[in-house]
């Protein structure tokens, strides 16, 4: 066998010969000369493993090329679109809200060419980035003053280390919240140097609490919206109204995370009410902090927006430029809080708002447009039909509020493992599909495709490998 082997490792062909193909050809104006060589070389050893321990012919040139190309498509950016038919709206682990078209615009044109990010046309000198949003937020929020960084996370934490650093920091203790990935407040509280002190308990907190807590050795108090959970029944929180004259009367400031934040009523598109930041502003918060990529429907980041003084402060601290965010990001920002002075279409430009905001008999009508589509591809190992379902905001807000809407229940004719399987399957498409596996049933909720993606939808569906889906079924 030896001599055969021999004979079949020679004529493996050169790497040069497979460059020199036709279809090298593509893949070098593809992926470039050094991914497509790579990729070739890889193809030959695979054959030599594969003729060192079986009786085969060597591939041509042709087919190592081809094989080449199929190394070179598994390689994929991991992170690609996909269709989000969860009935989450605000996935954190899908990246949560979706850009309105003008922020891609935005961001593109940031990405193509030389922005003015820290430079004053106006004098020919240095600049502050935070000047192309300040205006937008102020007008927005009612607010003296504004400033950005990365995500809320970041922006609770500057304003902590700014004002709280060796001081003490007043919370209730019912608003001590821990959030997705773990993160918990006291955790935050400690890495920002502040010594938090906890007030109130789990379930009832009251104004004497938070005058009995504050002293001289106080930096600031802290109101926490708790955004991920709701505690109900013999319960009772000081307002942010109130707080905030206790605050003032003993001259320490208090900053109002909001979390998800919003900067319109909610229940003006048929939501459940949300405290809006303007109306945090209202309420006397010296400092109000609020996410970009959530309710707002923006990318990431982090709004600071209070009083003047404290926001000099805050922009002072080195802290600031480490948590910075950068030209693209600006860019989308601006785009996105550009789309809030048109309030009348705002739910026509900004996809988050449309998505909460989409009417159930629109919802159902699509489902039932693409049915028997789906039906037809998944075949008889499954039982596709329309049912009612509810979506969820995400986000960690509102949390306990959800949507009517409609799904395609994909149920198997078999066991349980056949739906888990497709599912998985469903995953491996050029663009994942991912839903969820609820009431025994797939649930594939298509609250948040839009109508000109149905295409692009079911040209994709058409990719999917159906062979092995019958035999989990028996």
């Amino acid at each position: 066998m030896a001599e055969p082997e021999a004979t079949s490792l020679r004529h493996l062909p050169a790497v040069a010969a497979v460059l020199a193909t036709a279809e090298a050809a593509v893949l070098l104006e593809r992926h470039g000369r050094v991914a497509t060589t790579d990729a070739v070389r890889q193809a030959i050893d695979e054959a030599r493993g594969v003729l060192r321990t079986a009786l085969a012919v060597a591939p041509t040139a042709t087919e190592v090329a081809q094989i080449a190309r199929g190394l070179l498509e598994a390689r994929a950016p991991a992170l690609r679109p996909l269709f989000n038919l969860t009935g989450t709206v605000l996935h954190t682990n899908l990246g949560r809200a979706v850009l309105a078209e003008a922020a891609i615009d935005a961001a593109v044109e940031a990405m193509r060419h030389a922005v003015a990010l820290e430079y004053d046309l106006a004098d020919g000198t240095r600049g502050e980035r935070d000047d192309h949003l300040r205006g937008l937020l102020c007008e927005l929020t009612g607010a003296e003053d504004a400033t950005v960084v990365n995500n809320n996370a970041a922006a609770v934490l500057l304003c902590l280390n700014t004002f709280a650093l060796g001081r003490e920091a007043v919370v209730s203790r019912g608003e001590l919240i821990e959030i997705g990935g773990a993160f918990r407040m006291p955790d935050i509280m400690a890495r920002a140097g502040a010594r938090m002190v906890e007030v109130g308990t789990t379930n009832r907190t009251h104004p004497a609490d938070y005058r009995n807590a504050i002293n001289t050795g106080t930096g600031l108090v802290l109101k926490v919206h708790t955004s991920n959970y709701r505690i109900q029944g013999f319960t009772a929180e000081v307002g942010a109204r109130e707080l905030a004259a206790i605050a003032d009367a003993s001259g320490v400031p208090l900053l109002n995370d909001l979390g998800s934040g919003s900067l319109v009523d909610l229940s003006n598109y048929g939501l459940a009410k949300e405290p809006t930041v303007r109306q945090a502003v209202e309420e006397g918060a010296r400092l109000v902090t609020f996410s970009g990529d959530k309710l707002l429907g923006g990318p990431q980041a982090g709004f600071i927006v209070g009083d003047r003084v404290l926001i000099d402060q805050i922009n002072s601290n080195p802290l600031k430029r480490a948590l910075r965010v950068d030209k693209l990001r600006l860019a989308a920002i601006e785009a996105t809080l550009n789309l809030y002075r048109d309030p009348d279409r705002l739910a026509e430009r900004l996809p988050t708002l449309r998505f909460l905001a989409r009417g159930k008999a629109d919802i159902e009508a699509q489902a039932r447009r693409l049915q028997p589509a789906v039906a037809e591809r998944l075949g008889d190992a499954f039982l596709v039909e329309v049912g009612d379902c509810l979506s969820q905001i995400g986000s960690g807000a509102l949390p306990l509020d959800t949507l009517a809407s409609s799904a395609l229940m994909v149920r198997a004719r078999g066991s349980q493992k056949a739906l888990e399987h497709l599912a998985a399957v469903l995953r491996t498409l050029p663009r994942p599909v991912i839903g969820r596996v609820a009431d025994g049933a797939l649930q594939l909720d298509v609250r948040c495709l839009a109508e000109a993606d149905e295409t692009l939808f079911l040209a994709n569906l058409a990719e999917l490998n159906t062979d092995g889906l019958a035999a989990h079924t028996p």
